[in-house]
This record gives C-alpha cells, structure tokens and sequence, in this order.
C-alpha cells in the first residue's frame, strides 16, 4: 500500500529545513563541535517560583483531567499582564483565548477565518507558519516585501486594489521573525485606517513583545485606538517567560474573531494541563524584575556577538528586538550556500534567509541562544571562515 501526502502538504517548503538538520547531523558526526544558531529556543531558565508553582500544583491529583479551556485564573493573568506592561484593557473572558502556544494559533486562524480563494497578506521575509497555514486552509498567499530601505514595513498603498477586493486578512508581526525590526504607533495606526477601509482582519504576532531593547518602548497593537475593532493579537509565554515546552500561549483582541478561533480549537483539543496553566497564572502575574535581567543578557549577548563579526569585518546592523540577528550576507554566495559552508567548515548552525520567503535570499538569520562566549567562540570561528575564502566582499 502506498500513502501518499495531500497537495496541501506537499506545497508545504519544509526543504531548507530539513535539508538544514541533516547537515547539522552529519557534521555532528564527523566529531564537528557545532555552535547552535539556527533554532530559536530559548537555552535560559524560567523563573523558580513558576518552576515552583508547577510542581506544587503537580501534587494535586484531581487535576490530571482535562481543562478543556483556558482556566479563569489564566484570563485574568494575560488581562493583568497586559494592563502592567503595554498599559492594555483586556476583558478577560471576552477578549482572550488561551492556546497551546502561539504557533498553535496562528496555524489554525487561517482554516478559521479564511475560505478557499480569498487572500491573505504575508510579510516577505516572514516566519513559516503564516505561509504554510494559509495554503493549508487553502486561501491565496499575497506577499508584502520588507525591505531595509522601508525599515522593513510594508507599503500598504501599493498592494493592487484588486488583491484587496478579496482580501480577508493580514498579518503583521513587530518584532519580527526573522527580521526584527520595530514598528511605531503611527505605522500601526495606518494598519488600522488601512484594515477598516477594505474590511479586512488583522492578525499580529507580538511573540517577541518583551525582548527589545535599547530602551525602545513596548508597543502592543492593542493599544492603538481602533485596533481592537479590526484585529486580534497573538503572545505567548515561550519566549518572554522561557515556558517554551510547556506550549502556552494566547491570542487577545476582537472578541468575535476570538469566538471563531475558539470554536475552531473546541474540535481539536482538550485544553492545557491545569498544574502548567496555574504556573503561567503565577509567571504572568509575579514581580517582572526576571522580564528586565532578561532583556540586559539578550542585549549583552547581542553586543558581543556583533562586535565580534565586526572584527570578522562583517559589518551587521544591531537589533533592535528579539532573540535573533537578521544579517546581509557577504556577497559571491546564495543563503543556502554560506549557511551549509559554515556548518561545514566553521561548524556554525545558521538559517539561510530564503526559508522565510523570496526576500529573504542574500541573508541569514543568527539566534542568540547561546552564552556570551559561545557567541565570541563562533563569532571566531566565522572569522576564520571569511579569511579562508578571501575572494568573499565582505
């Protein structure tokens, strides 16, 4: 008997990827010490007292059932979570949805939202999962470029009237992944004006909402006026709280698009286990002096990191945000090119820019999931690389 994978799937560019961790294998086993950058998990420790607070609420045995939903205790965290950090009214109940991480979330809103045929806007480069969800739910994908010279924001007034007319959603993500540039208050309040006018529903990806840095502000899209009449915004407890295998997340926002989610995700899962969604209570509502260490190391790694391709003379622009280093790539390579050669030869993991859409060919994508000086030790070692192919433009 022969299976074989639906159209849907096999539209699916799992290639990058895949073709990315076997090479990462095969250096492994050639006895190459490699230095991780490619996946962005987060490698520091949750807090103690939410390590705590999972273990204690592990002991009750009556709590080994299904939750089926988001417990109230959870919606009032996520509501006074978001009314300490972005200065955000959240109605728990009405406006917020727990899910099994925001990548949970994202997958399924499309299939929610979004029918065969009709559009949805995509950031070029973008993370994965925006793409994939929206062939799998069997809409139309419409990039919008983000490009440096735009400050990575896209230009709203040139996407052809046409594409709106059947346009049901976009989605916008700041910070970023992979690019991780930042948006202000004036560029989100044109998203609103823009997303009213042609009656679409905007999705942002805020996942990254605590790691910014350089003292830049937190802004929430929620807290644009308006925003909450045209779209709904996605966080998760992964990053900022380093829950990331826990997967628990939350979308917040339009109630009735918070409706439709929900009642799409009341067929296919069962809710999160209580003891994780109590030790999320305890993260979301607990000092944030954590939240702020955080950010200083994040920052520091960032620094390092950088200095040291700068001596490597790569000269790449600071993030502004996130976990990760959106750089330009010397030229004479493709993406795919200089992120295999440098497993191979400098065993140093990264991702090639063209995984995360067609704009993202001629750049590479740096996770700083690693200690201070494993960021120097492979900082070195790109060095060494770049000097061992001088025929490289640095």
């Amino acid at each position: 008997m022969k299976i074989v994978a639906s159209e849907k799937l096999k539209k699916l560019t799992t290639g990058i990827f895949t073709e990315l961790a076997g090479k990462k294998q095969d250096a492994l086993k050639r006895g190459i010490d490699v230095i991780d950058l490619s996946v962005g998990s987060p490698d520091m420790m949750p807090s103690s007292y939410v390590v705590d607070s999972l273990l204690e609420h592990s002991k009750d045995r009556t709590k080994y059932g299904y939750t089926l939903k988001g417990i109230e205790e959870f919606h009032e965290g996520v509501s006074h979570f978001y009314k300490q950090r972005y200065g955000v009214d959240i109605h728990p109940q009405e406006e917020v949805l727990q899910l099994m991480g925001s990548q949970d979330g994202l997958s399924h809103l499309a299939t929610a939202i979004v029918n065969p045929g009709e559009y949805v806007l995509v950031p070029d480069p973008g993370y994965p999962i925006y793409e994939a969800s929206v062939s799998l739910a069997g809409g139309l994908v419409y990039p919008m470029p983000l490009l440096e010279e735009n400050q990575y924001l896209p230009k709203l007034d040139e996407i052809p009237t046409e594409i709106l007319q059947k346009t049901k959603m976009m989605i916008i993500s700041y910070p970023g992944n992979p690019v991780t540039a930042l948006a202000n208050e004036s560029f989100f309040a044109e998203v609103v004006a823009f997303a009213r006018k042609n009656n679409i529903l905007v999705a942002h990806d805020f996942a990254y909402s605590e790691l910014i840095f350089d003292q830049h502000p937190k802004i929430s899209f929620m807290s644009v006026p308006g925003a909450k009449e045209v779209g709904i915004e996605f966080n998760s407890l992964s990053k900022t709280f380093n829950l990331a295998g826990c997967r628990i997340g939350y979308v917040v926002g339009n109630p009735e698009a918070i409706r439709i989610l929900a009642a799409l995700k009341s067929h296919i899962d069962y809710g999160i286990f209580y003891p994780i969604q109590m030790a999320a209570v305890t993260a979301l509502t607990s000092d944030y002096s954590a939240l702020e260490e955080q950010v200083k190391e994040y920052e520091s790694r960032r620094d390092v990191f950088i200095s040291g391709l700068a001596k490597a003379g790569w000269q790449v622009v600071k993030s502004p945000a996130t976990m990760f280093v959106w750089a330009k790539i010397p030229s004479g390579w493709t993406s795919r090119e200089f992120a295999f050669e440098l497993i191979e030869k400098a065993g140093v993991a990264v991702v090639p820019g063209d995984a995360f859409g067609k704009l993202g060919e001629g750049y590479v994508r740096m996770a700083l999931v690693q200690p201070s000086d494993r960021l120097a030790q492979a900082a070195e070692r790109i060095q060494q690389f770049l000097n061992a192919n001088p025929a490289i433009n640095k």
